[in-house]
């Protein structure tokens, strides 16, 4: 039970043990202090309570028979009665009103209606909605229509911009304090309006916009246990409501603001307990504006703020002492504003625009309801300097930005597309860049557990090494190059931005490779044999000698290179260079003598294939080997090689092809041939399943009516059997808690819907112990086997892409 539930209160209910209840309040039977007004259902209970004992006394509304209680409304918030008032009462008046009197019979609160009436009643309903009613049954004021710091079901709060009048949510003082407090949550008028608290007259936290269905700055916010939000706008009319339904007292919940800042969402279970709050407590991106303008808050990175793409930090020295509120600076001047100052011959460049994706949208946003769709939405903001952003989200539209972008966060699920204006100088490489790497190359490459062998933590750490153009890549036809092509070819590779490779000759590669002699061969992958060599310098290399139908050109083969060459990381093996001549495309890596990693030597598909041998023998002490410490290092590694090729690297990589064994696949790239990197998340999330377990995903000797390991590890997991998943023979030395993160986090990871997966610095967070972890679903889409419909998949899929392909989108405007 949550402790911030108690507010520390010990409600002396005066009438607690002794009072009498009644259902009404007429002009001949006021409310006494030995009295309450119930409810029908006896669900909601009207009296005098103090807040921490003898002292202050106020009339409020509570959750009757529900301890901790829990006060929803107060009358006298800012007028509290003396503790020694006993005959304070709530009486009807001679004007019909329903008034609070003190001892004297002075009016200390009052519903302040103008129309009289001689027959006025107050009853308090089921929905905790105290009603002033004339004698016909009408309704004359409601304390729904003046809410203190409390949202109930079937309750609203919002603005009306031509009148003026807010419906208000303000915190109390203190936990022990019902007066007005500092911190106030509203709805602003704003076309789509947003909700915000405000601390004073400061901004402290926002919702995002309103997209119809839910605020899309909140994630996860469609799948909460109370899902039936609302919030029509009338442009017309200039109206903005919030509200949340419960249709028959299906549950009993609340929405609050709390006297720190925090709002928050109380459910009663067997007792009140939270399930959602913002700011999170650990959250310290979700108070508004932290990195300050330009400036990005990720919660899941170890330095929490970062200038957008094309800013720097307004002030260095703060920056550096943690100080982000002065926010970035823009590095480069806009295309578009040189432009202006030019003359009318000058032909300049166009801006271009940086996608940042799973984002928080900034603030003060301008909604363009004349626009249909992106296209047109990018055409606008492209054709106005001042734009500086712009998204386009579904359920709202399009919406630009033109002042000091504030506010904006990473999620590590959901979010929107965010657009970011800039100078064509200023992206380093086209936007929108997905590189979908072939298992030709980047597989190869990836050596992504440092220190994931079976006898020891390896003693490497190579990065990449800028190197010398030896000789220009050559293709077949074209073995001998004049000096002017060699120009050309250079003059190109600086426009790509490239580092400077080193490029082999053919005969050098047979030299050192014995001309490929089966004695040096070190492994065959599916795209090609992998030789051991040693060059004339004695430099050892391992050379990748892809196969000829391996399905990519020249032309890729040479770009794939460029690009692969500016991904650095200390889990990656250093690429050295590689020869093209004739029909031999040759990759050259560095060779690791480190004997223990000879098996997860050539990448990770390779290595993983060799790891699924060790973990499949029968032999239990030979998979006592890879210990629950090396298994989990294994996971931890990937983790952070997947997470380096998503979000570090210059370009945003999707591996695509990640497994132990083969036949399984996300959902919505089996079924539909859509990838992400949610697509390897989930990938990874049953490999993980794969390595705790020793089992493959797809076997179907699992006991009872589980069709793979995924189902098998979800009802383990929900029947709190989860170390049965376990492989039986490290059963005796393993962390129980290392294991059934693990094992929820696969789950997690392995989501049928990608939206419901984290991304993989959420992951490496999760992993760490760092953040906790949600809840998982259960699978529907559990795996895709080997079939013929996924070979007709793959099939349809190498039509549209070669297996070697690299996409990239260039967004400019037309």
């Amino acid at each position: 039970m949550s402790v911030h539930l108690c507010f520390s209160l010990v409600f002396s209910l005066f009438q607690a043990v002794q009072s009498s209840t009644v259902y009404n309040i007429t002009a001949s039977r006021p409310l006494d202090q030995n009295q309450t007004l119930v409810s029908p259902s006896q669900i909601f209970e009207l009296g005098f309570f103090t807040p921490n004992g003898p002292g202050k006394q106020y009339v409020g509304i509570w959750y009757k028979n529900m301890t901790p209680s829990k006060v929803v409304w107060v009358a006298n918030r800012d007028k509290p009665l003396g503790d020694t008032d006993r005959s304070a009462s709530l009486v009807i008046g001679g004007d019909g009103n329903l008034k609070l009197l003190d001892k004297q019979q002075n009016s200390v609160w009052s519903t302040n209606v103008m129309a009289k009436s001689n027959y006025s009643a107050a009853v308090l309903s089921d929905f905790g909605n105290l009603v002033l009613q004339d004698g016909s049954a009408n309704e004359m004021w409601q304390s729904f229509d003046e809410p203190t710091d409390t949202l109930l079901p079937n309750m609203k709060i919002g603005v009306n911009a031509k009148t003026g009048k807010k419906l208000n949510l303000v915190s109390w003082k203190g936990k022990d304090d019902p007066s007005f407090g500092s911190f106030v949550l509203g709805i602003t008028s704003e076309t789509p309006p947003q909700g915000f608290v405000w601390n004073g007259s400061s901004p402290y936290w926002r919702s995002g916009p309103w997209d119809k269905s839910k605020f899309i700055g909140i994630p996860n916010m469609s799948s909460t246990y109370l899902n039936d939000y609302d919030l029509p706008q009338n442009i017309d009319q200039g109206t903005s409501y919030f509200n949340f339904n419960n249709y028959n007292n299906s549950f009993f919940g609340y929405f609050f603001i709390s006297s720190e800042g925090s709002t928050k969402l109380d459910i009663w279970s067997d007792g009140w307990s939270t399930y959602w709050e913002a700011p999170a407590p650990t959250n310290h991106c979700d108070i508004y504006g932290t990195c300050g303008p330009f400036g990005v808050c990720d919660p899941f990175s170890s330095t929490m703020c970062r200038c957008l793409k094309g800013f720097k930090p307004r002030s260095d020295e703060e920056w550096n002492r943690g100080n982000w509120s002065g926010g970035c600076l823009r590095e480069t001047e806009l295309n578009c504003q040189k432009s202006q100052r030019a003359a009318a011959s000058t032909t300049m460049r166009k801006d271009v625009f940086w996608q940042m994706k799973q984002m928080k949208l900034p603030d003060s946003t301008d909604y363009m309801s004349s626009v249909a769709d992106e296209e047109g939405c990018q055409s606008w903001c492209l054709g106005n300097c001042s734009c500086l952003a712009f998204s386009f989200v579904d359920g709202i539209g399009c919406m630009v930005w033109s002042r000091d972008l504030l506010d904006i966060q990473q999620f590590s699920m959901e979010g929107e597309d965010l657009f970011i204006r800039l100078a064509a100088a200023d992206t380093g490489a086209p936007t929108r860049t997905i590189l979908i790497v072939s298992l030709s190359t980047l597989s190869l490459i990836m050596l992504f557990g440092a220190g994931i062998s079976v006898c020891g933590p390896s003693r490497w750490r190579g990065k990449f090494r800028t190197m010398e153009v030896r000789k220009l890549l050559r293709s077949g036809d074209t073995a001998n190059r004049s000096e002017e092509s060699i120009a050309v070819r250079k003059e190109q590779m600086k426009q790509d931005d490239a580092p400077e490779l080193v490029v082999y000759d053919l005969d050098s590669i047979i030299l050192a490779t014995d001309n490929f002699d089966a004695k040096n061969k070190l492994g065959q992958g599916g795209f090609g044999p992998v030789y051991k060599g040693k060059l004339n310098d004695g430099k050892e290399i391992a050379a990748k000698r892809l196969s000829s139908n391996s399905g990519q050109g020249i032309a890729e083969f040479k770009n794939e290179i460029l690009l692969i060459s500016k991904l650095q990381h200390r889990n990656l093996v250093r690429l050295f260079g590689c020869c093209t001549e004739g029909d031999e495309n040759i990759l050259v890596y560095e060779y690791l003598p480190n004997k223990s990693l000879d098996t997860f030597l050539f990448g990770l598909s390779h290595s993983l294939k060799n790891l699924f041998l060790l973990l499949t023998k029968p032999d239990s002490k030979e998979r006592e080997k890879l210990s629950w410490g090396i298994r989990f290092g294994i996971v931890q590694g990937v983790a952070r090689g997947l997470l380096y090729l998503h979000r570090d690297s210059c370009l945003r990589v999707i591996h695509r092809d990640l497994k132990l064994f083969s036949g399984y696949m996300s959902p919505e790239y089996a079924m539909g041939g859509i990838f992400s990197e949610k697509s390897d998340v989930y990938s990874f999330g049953v490999l993980m399943l794969e390595i705790i377990s020793s089992k493959k995903n797809t076997s179907l000797d699992y006991p009872g009516q589980h069709l793979n390991l995924l189902t098998y590890a979800w009802h383990m997991w929900c029947e709190g059997r989860g170390f049965d998943l376990l492989d039986e023979a490290i059963a005796n030395t393993f962390s129980p808690l290392e294991v059934m993160r693990c094992i929820q986090l696969g789950l997690l990871c392995a989501q049928d819907h990608a939206a419901d997966r984290p991304n993989m610095s959420a992951v490496v967070l999760m992993l760490s112990g760092q953040s906790d972890l949600p809840q998982p679903k259960q699978p529907t889409i559990t795996f895709h086997s080997s079939t013929t419909h996924e070979v007709q998949i793959q099939s349809q899929e190498e039509k549209m892409l070669s297996r070697n392909t690299i996409t990239i989108t260039m967004v400019e405007g037309r």
